[in-house]
């Protein structure tokens, strides 16, 4: 096993998961095969628990794993399924340094951050790196592995110190580091300034790892006398120095990357030039150049999605699902423009107190193509949700609710047309004679982390002729992930179904709802589980897939062209792997980044 190592020095948010991601691609595209690792040094044993606010979404795997966002950036790079040891936190070890010390087996031994903590770290990444990701048996040939945080920090030390050894303990020829710096401009001379590089290497070093690559993160391409003094300094050859400088879209990183053979270096490094492949990156290369094209001035051709959330202040909470936008777009060929909706700004209280605000948020809504409300947790701006849905249904706009956004349209439902005007859910209201949505059974009241209906589960698609089952390819069962605590009550769903809702998806045993649409409605569906969460490009999520075809008036081409496509190659979906191909495009089939570029959006332009 081969292991690259990407670190990041002097400021955070420098792009590393993009680049140990765009190094995990180009090394495929030599082919190799590649696994990742994400260490992310906070004490939480997942990122199941953290605030949207705190640490963007939790994306979750096929086994349950809550993890960092960065999973699912690997994920769609590399179009790989990762599992839950591919995240390693500080809790994760600490607890099981701990299991092992109550077990008794350190007995005799004082348990210390040296050498039980490196240890533990060391013996985690080599078995985590062994597991299989791409579908095929044994393990990968590289190991990308992304170090969270930035050097020097208190919380990353154990790490850092585990990492060197483990360096040591792989050998030459099995280990490359590549440390990602900030290069700076400074306004007032306009010069690229070094110092901050040359600390950063220098603490590096200080710690006992020595960078191989340096890639620097500067506004334009470095300097050639800019990669002299960083070679003489930072003692790496100026050949091993690439410049990841500031670009319109962000998928020309792996070509900035193969450009400066930066592929070269690392295979050297790794004493596999001799065996890989050069590296052909000609689907990636298309899909930049259809990028370019949707978002060219002149390209008219869009569609506008209203996303109507409580997490909107900070975007990477739904990275996932602005992905799955994206995805679908492009197979359509069509720009995408985002209006966040504030869900709290569609309530009355909102009208009564800022009448401005609440006016622009019903204008956003009402000027969008279609309506996406994602999942989330908590009361806030719940009303609001069930009013996007409400003007969705009875305005014939495509809508897709998602977990939450599945729940709040029952409960809609419930209220206008049963005239059940307090039915409710029980996590908002527990005490409420109508809940239409119910906490599970096997769910638990004391624990938080870890005990919600996990990962990749099974619906089976009960109307045949359901525009869900369509978009699926005809599909009798698909699996997808979920991440939920409360469902559907099973005990009114006759009654939901008798005034005109369908129930077309349920668990196996048939009382766990799963997907809802309105056969009435030209485009309202609802979902239990995370369809965003194994979407590709070249593979987008069906159910986003039909987002945008109902949203440009498209529907029913996606539907004949998907239900054609089925009767040729098969009839289900399991594991992100379609064992039909309703939505395979030749021109776009690797896995994207994890950034927020090709997205337009209300109020802050375009983001790259």
């Amino acid at each position: 096993m081969k292991y690259v190592l990407v670190t990041g020095g002097v400021v955070s948010g420098l792009g590393k998961g993009v680049t140990a991601s765009s190094i995990g691609l180009l090394l495929k595209s030599c082919g190799l095969r590649v696994t990742s690792i994400k260490i992310d040094p906070y004490l939480n044993t997942d990122a199941g628990t953290m605030s949207p606010f705190e640490h963007g979404e939790v994306f979750v795997l096929d086994d349950g794993g809550e993890v960092d966002l960065d999973l699912g950036n690997y994920e769609r790079f590399l179009d790989i399924t990762l599992t839950r040891d591919n995240n390693i936190t500080t809790g994760k070890i600490y607890q099981s340094v701990l299991e092992k010390e109550r077990k008794g087996e350190y007995l005799g031994k004082t348990v210390q951050v040296v050498p039980h903590i490196t240890d533990a770290i060391q013996e985690w990444i080599e078995r985590a790196a062994m597991i299989p990701v791409d579908g095929n048996e044994g393990p990968a040939d590289v190991c990308v592995i992304e170090l969270g945080g930035t050097i020097g920090d208190i919380e990353s030390m154990p790490f850092i110190e585990a990492l060197g050894q483990f360096s040591y303990h792989v050998g030459p020829g099995n280990f490359c580091l590549v440390h990602v710096s900030l290069v700076p401009v400074l306004n007032v001379v306009g010069e690229q300034k070094t110092k901050p590089t040359q600390h950063s290497v220098r603490g590096l070093r200080g710690l006992g790892l020595t960078p191989n690559i340096l890639a620097c993160r500067s506004t334009k391409a470095l300097d050639d006398n800019v990669k002299e003094k960083l070679s003489q300094f930072c003692h790496v050859p100026a050949e091993n120095i690439v410049t990841l400088y500031d670009v319109p879209n962000i998928w020309l990183i792996p070509l900035l990357l193969r450009d400066q053979k930066a592929h070269e270096a690392i295979l050297k490094e790794l004493n596999l030039l001799g065996t890989a492949m050069e590296p052909d990156l000609t689907e990636w290369t298309d899909r930049t150049k259809v990028y370019d094209m949707l978002h060219d001035p002149s390209f008219t051709l869009q569609v506008k999605i209203a996303m109507v959330g409580k997490y909107v202040g900070l975007k990477d909470s739904y990275l996932s699902v602005l992905k799955a936008l994206l995805h679908a777009s492009v197979y359509h060929r069509k720009k995408l423009l985002v209006e966040w909706v504030e869900a709290s700004h569609l309530e009355d209280t909102t009208a009564e107190e800022d009448p401005e605000t609440f006016k622009a948020a019903w204008n956003h809504l009402k000027g969008a193509d279609g309506i996406l409300v994602p999942g989330g947790f908590g009361d806030r701006g719940v009303q609001g949700k069930i009013l996007a849905a409400k003007y969705a249904r009875e305005s014939n706009v495509p809508f897709l609710g998602i977990c939450l956004g599945m729940q709040i349209a029952v409960i809609e439902y419930a209220r206008s047309v049963l005239g059940l005007h307090n039915a409710n859910s029980a996590e908002f209201d527990p005490k409420t004679p109508n809940p239409c949505v119910i906490f599970m059974p096997e769910g638990s009241k004391t624990h938080m982390g870890g005990t919600m209906r996990l990962g990749s589960r099974r619906t089976y698609l009960k109307v045949p002729d359901c525009k869900s089952a369509m978009l699926y390819g005809d599909a009798t069962f698909v699996d997808e992930r979920h991440r939920h605590r409360y469902e559907v009550n099973p005990d009114m769903i006759s009654e939901l179904e008798a005034a005109g809702m369908s129930f077309v998806g349920r668990d196996e045993s048939d009382r766990r709802m799963e997907i809802v649409e309105l056969p009435s409605h030209p485009f309202f569906i609802g979902v239990q589980f995370h369809p965003e969460f194994k979407s590709r490009p070249g593979k987008p999520s069906a159910l986003f897939s039909g987002l945008i075809a109902a949203s440009c008036g498209q529907l029913d081409s996606l539907l004949n062209k998907s239900s054609h496509i089925s009767k040729t190659v098969g009839s289900g979906m399991s594991n992100g792997k379609a064992t039909y191909k309703a939505h395979q495009n030749g021109n776009y089939s690797n896995g994207l980044n994890g950034s927020l570029n090709g997205v337009c959006m209300n109020g802050n332009g375009m983001h790259h």
